[in-house]
């Protein structure tokens, strides 16, 4: 379906060769680490950039317009030994709008527990089936992540088997005891998405993202008052969720990913569509002032 669908979305030609499913691209920053062996980094940023983009990910075959683009960037705190690295990591992922040359963000999410062994020159190995390395399970973890945001955006509930897949790498990782992968850690870690995502009770979260994305965005150049109420409900549906889980990461992601786009789509249209927008954005997300945009003109 997804294929299919991106096939009608895509008017140009499809004659280009089929390749993976990720064009992802890996900046490193180590200002804050004192070594005098600065190349490591880039040969980070090319081996890491490398293993996400050259493995195929799912059985579908992308030509190069389908490529999901998107960005792992990695803030490196601390060297504490020779191939040991401490760092923040931050994941975004986008796909484009239909018939507007738009990118909408799928995920804009903030990882501080990355930690994890690289030497240069070694490779990268990766099984689905058994915890290599943290750092392979890492980027494999968001790969399926990604993917599965990206097929949720294109049909209902498709991204299932990639969150299934993200979720194998967590129950692999588990025993490493490595941070971010643990149900009593943090509640913005890995476990805590994937626990989101596969959690029945909030099924609906995802299904939003098809009616944001396909039934709302990609229409919009043609209907926008009938997208700005799709995309109404999506937060109506998104507040009863937050009613039950005030807290659950996907809420927050949702918001970190979209606030502005939100303030972009209703800052035009029916007054009272946009009013109730505000009213739901300001009481489940009040921490930003950029809302107000929504009403003040």
């Amino acid at each position: 379906m997804h294929k299919i669908i991106a096939f009608l979305i895509f008017t140009f030609s499809t004659t280009a060769l089929i390749g993976q499913e990720l064009n992802f691209k890996v900046v490193v920053n180590a200002e804050q680490v004192q070594t005098t062996d600065r190349a490591i980094f880039k040969d980070m940023e090319r081996a890491f950039a490398n293993f996400l983009n050259t493995r195929k990910w799912t059985n579908d075959n992308y030509k190069n317009y389908e490529k999901i683009n998107g960005t792992l960037f990695l803030n490196i705190t601390k060297m504490p030994s020779i191939g040991n690295f401490t760092a923040n990591a931050q994941i975004t992922a986008a796909r484009p709008v239909y018939n507007t040359n738009y990118e909408t963000v799928l995920l804009n999410f903030a990882d501080r527990e990355w930690e994890f062994e690289y030497i240069e020159s070694l490779p990268l190995e990766y099984n689905d089936n058994t915890y290599m390395s943290n750092l392979t399970s890492m980027m494999a973890f968001y790969a399926y992540i990604v993917l599965g945001m990206d097929y949720d955006s294109f049909s209902e509930l498709g991204g299932t088997p990639y969150f299934q897949k993200a979720l194998t790498v967590v129950n692999n990782a588990q025993p490493s005891n490595r941070p971010g992968w643990q149900a009593l850690g943090s509640n913005r870690n890995r476990y805590a998405l994937i626990e989101n995502l596969n959690n029945p009770q909030m099924v609906e979260l995802r299904r939003n993202t098809y009616r944001y994305h396909r039934q709302a965005l990609d229409t919009f150049d043609k209907t926008p008052d009938q997208s700005r109420t799709i995309v109404l409900n999506v937060l109506k549906n998104l507040k009863t969720v937050w009613s039950t889980y005030p807290n659950a990461i996907f809420v927050v992601s949702f918001f970190d990913t979209k606030a502005n786009e939100l303030v972009n789509i209703f800052s035009d249209g029916n007054l009272s569509v946009r009013r109730e927008a505000y009213d739901i954005l300001n009481s489940i997300d009040p921490k930003r002032n950029i809302y107000q945009k929504i009403i003040s003109n």
